[in-house]
């Protein structure tokens, strides 16, 4: 696996910068065959790169974050982890065993702490196929609806004993189904966000940044959830969690914009002008590019690739540097 283009042109190396996109289009090395879409994609890549490199020399993170491309991911993530933390999902799988003892299930705590693994081993092969099919914002909504319920009915299931008696196996299905739905968005999507929405210039220590806030609050929560819990009690910490979650929900449907099928570009531009590109126009993009692959249009993957730069607003940009 070579070096991503854009790096490779960050440090100098334009030759294999060409070598390293050529692989990723599905070019092969050796492949003269001049490419008009290529070499605009990569004096575009260039210019941005001297751009970010240019900007990043006489600005750090301090100063960039002046910018609302980059001050409205930044806020947009840390509170994305806040949720993540806060929402019991790391508190489950550390303390599964403890949680199940504590909620009186009738089969082995340890035994629960292994389902929650399976579960969350299982969820992760499906993951990238819901994101990819659902988008991340449905991903997130269902992920953070579906904690809410589950946390609340544990919280239920202390508060009512008599819950437990007629329905014995209710904490271990909550504490499975809150794993699971923990997997499919709001334990997963940070992580996957937060590589598409940081500009090119601030990436690396926009994205070390904000990981340091989202670990440090996964230490607090752990290191604070035991006193927590002896003070308010287990149930009460429950619908603490499900309260959060339900905050949550909130933030994904108000706050956080869909990235699928967007560029990083148009990722860019919404942050800084708040003009979003609707799912209508992604849509109407991906038909035409579906219309042009059953035609048969194309030869090559590459020349597929040159369609989806040609329907974006990708190829804006590089008719701008191609004029330049």
């Amino acid at each position: 696996m070579p070096e991503s283009p854009s790096w490779l042109l960050q440090k100098g190396r334009s030759e294999k910068a060409r070598k390293s996109l050529k692989y990723f289009r599905g070019l092969s090395e050796n492949d003269k065959t001049t490419y008009d879409e290529f070499e605009k994609e990569l004096a575009l890549m260039k210019k941005t790169s001297d751009e970010s490199r240019t900007e990043a020399a006489n600005e750090s993170l301090l100063q960039a974050v002046r910018s609302p491309e980059v001050y409205k991911p930044l806020i947009m993530m840390i509170g994305f982890f806040f949720f993540q933390q806060f929402s019991g999902v790391v508190i489950i799988i550390v303390f599964a065993a403890q949680i199940a003892m504590s909620a009186g299930v009738s089969v082995d705590p340890m035994l629960v702490a292994i389902f929650v693994g399976i579960a969350r081993i299982i969820t992760t092969f499906f993951i990238s196929t819901i994101f990819e099919r659902w988008g991340r914002r449905p991903a997130g909504m269902l992920s953070a609806t579906g904690m809410t319920i589950s946390m609340f009915l544990l919280a239920a299931n202390g508060w009512y004993p008599v819950i437990g008696e007629h329905l014995p196996l209710l904490p271990i299905i909550c504490i499975i189904l809150h794993i699971i739905f923990s997997t499919l968005g709001l334990l997963t999507l940070p992580f996957l966000m937060i590589s598409e929405v940081f500009p090119q210039r601030v990436r690396g220590s926009a994205n070390g940044f904000t990981l340091f806030i989202g670990l440090t609050f996964s230490f607090s929560i752990i290191k604070l959830y035991p006193s927590v819990q002896s003070l308010i009690g287990t149930p009460n910490s429950f619908a603490g969690f499900a309260l959060i979650s339900l905050i949550g929900l909130l933030f994904i449907i108000f706050v956080v914009p869909e990235t699928k099928g967007r560029t990083l570009l148009e990722i860019e531009k919404y942050f800084r002008t708040g003009r979003r590109v609707t799912n209508a126009q992604v849509a109407r993009r991906q038909s035409q590019i579906a219309m042009e692959v059953a035609a048969g249009n194309y030869s090559s993957q590459y020349e597929l690739d040159e369609v989806i730069m040609r329907l974006s607003k990708l190829h804006e940009d590089c008719e701008a540097c191609e004029n330049e």
